[in-house]
């Protein structure tokens, strides 16, 4: 019998019902039993917390015949702070609202420059050891290990706009602003040597900055594997070598290589293709070629008859068509030459030559916007929670208390008619209460039905006068067959069917 693994082995059909042919009857797991319980206690909690919610006051208004009974002008203050609350709500949300919308806006492309600055430095190199003097001498020659001989090469980057060092927000400045491995999402360095004759047989060295997948997975984004300014390997080799180092940018938005004919429309060489619908929208209205009324058929002229070879089109096609213009981007490639001679490692003294000194290369990236941190800091706070449970306590507090108003207005205002003109309205009042009762218990219609039109309801009244004609006649179709006469006739009998 197979098994298979999310399964347990309760659940399988018995040898008996199998070999018989029948189904066989599945039983139900032992946790089955406590996870409805559990379900259902859920479920239960949820329901009762919905109720609870239903049955929570929500009016915060105090009734306009309040201010005639009381005291002073507190409830004319409180409806003036009540405006001022509807009104910041107002304010509060279209900013909420703001806030959102330039979240998702496309700002203006902001540049800096990035200065990199490769250099090795060599160990163990021929020339080392013999001024050392660790060779072992053979018969007037020195033996020397080509293993030992190794170089460290380092990349590191920094942007020129970097606060200084002495500044005494340097702690915070390190830890905000943009480091190398941001700009870029891969830097691989490329051994213009044949790996055969590589002492250790490579001929690439790569890093590649981990997805976003493998970031919430096992990779801290704080770590220094996705924030650093220096990459630094160590590689064996004897003699000088050229490589060349690679850098693929890392954009939030991707950017195209545009064709020669795109790049002449819009005086640009590379772009993202938002920035590209963009600007051919700006040029076609700036030219006047848009032609009906609904500004999408677009008449070419003759740049744009270049790029896409018609002369009208729509402009909600031009995504479609610009794909043959837009090319990937290319690495940037920066050459290098990694030397282990004694003139660059260690000059002779005196010498204007600096040990290892750097290759220098300016290259321009994207820079990050600072209204977008602005805006993510305060999207993603969580300091007004507090503040925000506290208002909502006092709402609650608040509607509990101007329930308690009103119903001690309706107490004051029923036994200030009671004082006035209390033979008057004790007969209003207990025929008012003898209505509504008899709304709730269906009474009145019971009573003129088992009276025959004389109760003293104004139900059986009706009844007696308008329905006389009705009553005699049976049927599914006539009073008697309705929904209200077996409602009546249902509550009659649940009291025991006495007739009043």
């Amino acid at each position: 019998m197979q098994t298979y693994r999310n399964y347990p082995a309760q659940n399988q059909r018995s040898p008996q019902a199998t070999r018989r042919g029948a189904p066989g009857a599945l039983l139900a797991p032992p946790q089955l039993h406590s996870i409805l319980h559990a379900v259902n206690l859920e479920n239960q909690r949820r329901n009762e917390m919905f109720r609870r919610q239903a049955r929570k006051p929500t009016d915060r208004d105090i009734p306009r015949d309040v201010s005639d009974i009381t005291i002073g002008d507190g409830v004319e203050r409180y409806r003036k702070l009540r405006d001022v609350e509807r009104r910041l709500d107002a304010v509060m949300m279209r900013k909420r609202l703001d806030i959102s919308e330039n979240g998702q806006r496309r700002f203006a492309r902001r540049e800096g420059v990035l200065r990199i600055a490769i250099s090795n430095t060599a160990e163990g190199q021929p020339w080392q050891v013999m001024e050392d003097g660790n060779g072992h001498e053979d018969g007037g020659m020195f033996e020397l290990n080509e293993n030992q001989a190794t170089y460290r090469m380092k990349i590191e980057g920094r942007l020129l706009e970097d606060p200084s060092e002495d500044d005494d927000t340097e702690a915070l400045a390190s830890a905000q602003r943009p480091r190398l491995s941001h700009f870029f999402k891969a830097v691989t360095v490329d051994f213009d040597r044949n790996p055969n004759l590589q002492p250790d047989g490579y001929s690439q060295i790569e890093w590649r900055k981990p997805s976003s997948r493998e970031k919430n997975g096992t990779t801290d984004s704080s770590s220094t594997e996705v924030n650093f300014d220096t990459l630094e390997f160590e590689r064996k080799t004897d003699e000088n070598m050229d490589v060349t180092i690679n850098l693929v940018r890392d954009e939030k938005h991707e950017r195209f290589k545009l064709s020669p004919a795109l790049a002449d429309l819009l005086d640009t060489n590379e772009d993202d293709k938002t920035g590209v619908v963009q600007g051919i929208w700006d040029y076609c209205r700036a030219n006047g070629l848009q032609e009906d009324d609904d500004k999408r058929k677009i008449v070419c002229d003759e740049p744009l008859r270049k790029v896409f070879n018609q002369d009208t089109l729509y402009f909600p096609h031009i995504p479609e068509l610009l794909s043959p213009h837009l090319a990937p981007l290319p690495p940037l490639q920066l050459s290098y030459t990694i030397r282990v001679d004694k003139p660059y490692i260690s000059p002779p003294p005196g010498s204007d030559t600096t040990p290892s000194a750097p290759t220098i290369y300016h290259v321009r990236v994207p820079l990050p916007n600072p209204l977008h941190a602005a805006l993510q800091t305060i999207q993603t706070s969580t300091t007004h929670l507090s503040s925000l449970h506290n208002l909502v306590q006092l709402d609650d507090e608040l509607a509990l208390l101007v329930q308690k108003i009103q119903q001690t207005t309706a107490k004051r205002t029923f036994f200030d008619r009671l004082s006035k003109e209390p033979h008057a309205f004790v007969p209003r009042w207990i025929a008012s209460q003898q209505r509504d009762l008899a709304v709730i218990l269906a009474e009145g219609t019971r009573s003129g039905i088992a009276a025959g039109g004389t109760g003293e309801g104004s139900t059986g009244d009706a009844v007696g006068v308008g329905m006389e004609d009705a009553l005699r006649k049976g049927g599914s179709d006539g009073v008697w067959g309705s929904e209200l006469a077996r409602e009546s006739v249902g509550l009659f009998l649940a009291r025991g069917g006495k007739a009043h």
